[in-house]
């Protein structure tokens, strides 16, 4: 019997989750839909998601914090999150992508964009089964078991920027601009503004801590995976 992707929809208006439930029937999905936070966090447990769709305004525990909670969590932290909301600002949107959303979708939204996206992040996720190790320096990046490590020591990276750090470093001291990254680790950059590749960078150089300075931006052209430990280019 054929598995359909499992889509969490975390949405506390009705006739909203019902209708991107039927969408998601008719599109090839198995959605699964929760109206609060709670409830959300039950049916996480009982089983994981292929991806999560995430009302910003939630009662109780607003969507924003239950992307970083789930962010934060190693069972969850690799679940794709789509964050849905009314709030098209773009400061709203480097918010959410901060908590750790993939993908923002702005309401009101076509269906079709929806599952459009949906598709997007789960194409994206694709790549990161390729396995494969790829150092540099000290800075050793396992796509088998999905983990990086700077000088022997661990380092924490959400899925997109681990994606973004194995592209850069399997093609080092090129510089990529923006619309390429967003070709290359998002896949569909259609859909998703070149501000996106500077937030997730930001989020990267953090990640790295020491390290940060291999990620240097070229100013006007994008950014470059350097092995040389100069400063970053601010």
């Amino acid at each position: 019997m054929k598995k359909f992707p499992r889509v969490l929809v975390v949405e506390d208006e009705p006739a909203i989750a019902e209708l991107i439930a039927v969408n998601l029937r008719h599109g090839g999905f198995e959605p699964v839909c929760v109206e609060d936070g709670d409830a959300a966090q039950r049916a996480l447990d009982a089983v994981l998601p292929d991806v999560i769709l995430l009302d910003w305004m939630l009662p109780g525990v607003s969507g924003l914090q239950l992307a970083r909670q789930w962010r934060a969590q190693p069972r969850s932290k690799d679940v794709p999150i789509l964050m849905l909301t009314a709030r098209g600002d773009e400061p709203d949107k480097i918010t959410g992508l901060d908590a750790g959303a993939d993908d923002y979708i702005t309401k009101p939204f076509s269906t079709q964009e929806l599952l459009a996206r949906i598709r997007a992040v789960l194409r994206r996720r694709a790549p990161e089964q390729v396995r494969d190790t790829v150092a540099a320096g000290g800075l050793v990046l396992d796509a088998a078991t999905h983990r990086v490590h700077w000088r022997g020591e661990p380092l924490q990276l959400g899925p997109t920027e681990f994606r973004l750090l194995r592209y850069l470093m399997r093609h080092p001291e090129r510089v990529h601009s923006r619309a390429q990254l967003l070709d290359k680790i998002w896949g569909d950059h259609v859909f998703i503004e070149e501000r996106t590749v500077d937030v997730h960078v930001k989020r990267l150089r953090e990640a790295l801590g020491a390290a940060a300075a291999m990620v240097e931006t070229v100013r006007g052209a994008g950014y470059r995976f350097t092995v040389q430990s100069s400063p970053q280019n601010e």
